[in-house]
């Protein structure tokens, strides 16, 4: 008897784990929550990301697929989290996905797997955040978990992923928007934490 063949999230996790891992040694190694100061531009660098995507989120074809995701939106709590911190907005480019382009569904998939999935490892950030007197209403609201739960979260939203029909085509779009996003995500990540660490030594 043959094995069925693993969800459309698992595959993503499988192909992406080595960019996953390299990404997860960046923000570790440059002690993002050693300090406010430190946490604050962790927290920049999230929402430079998110200010990114937020268009897919509203996207109606992405939503079609995937039921509820405007309610997922991550850059509201992140910029009641940065005017926590005093934090100023930063300028710069447009986002990569403007609010009045068209967008790939299929790729879209892939960059909000990468974002969806970053709920799942912030249990241990919110501990970290709460350690630098933070909390899911002061400084920390994107860590905060679903009402739902972590793992039921996760659950709902990779049972839509992987329920979205698509060729053979379509699942390689997928796959170059996870492996975009996480690209995206490390970028940042050289040029706001890296580039801080660089200053302070």
């Amino acid at each position: 008897m043959t094995e069925p063949a693993p969800g459309r999230a698992r595959r993503l996790k499988a192909l992406t784990e080595a960019t996953h891992q390299w990404l997860d040694t960046t923000v570790s190694g440059v002690g993002s929550f050693a300090t406010r100061a430190a946490y604050a531009r962790f927290a920049t660098m999230q929402w430079l990301f998110h200010r990114d995507i937020d268009a897919l989120y509203t996207d109606p074809a992405v939503q079609a697929w995937l039921p509820g995701l405007a309610e997922r939106r991550h850059l509201p709590a992140l910029r009641q989290d940065l005017a926590d911190l005093d934090s100023a907005l930063p300028d710069g480019a447009a986002p990569l996905f403007p609010a009045a382009g068209t967008v790939d569904p299929a790729t879209a998939l892939g960059w909000l797997y990468v974002a969806e999935g970053s709920r799942m490892g912030a249990a241990l950030l919110r501990k970290a955040a709460a350690r630098l007197g933070l909390s899911d209403t002061f400084g920390a609201r994107h860590l905060a978990p679903a009402a739902a739960g972590p793992a039921a979260y996760w659950r709902a939203f990779t049972a839509a992923l992987d329920a979205v029909p698509l060729d053979a085509a379509g699942e390689a779009r997928v796959v170059a928007g996870a492996e975009a996003a996480f690209a995206r995500v490390q970028a940042l990540a050289d040029a706001m934490l890296r580039r801080a660490e660089t200053q302070i030594g």
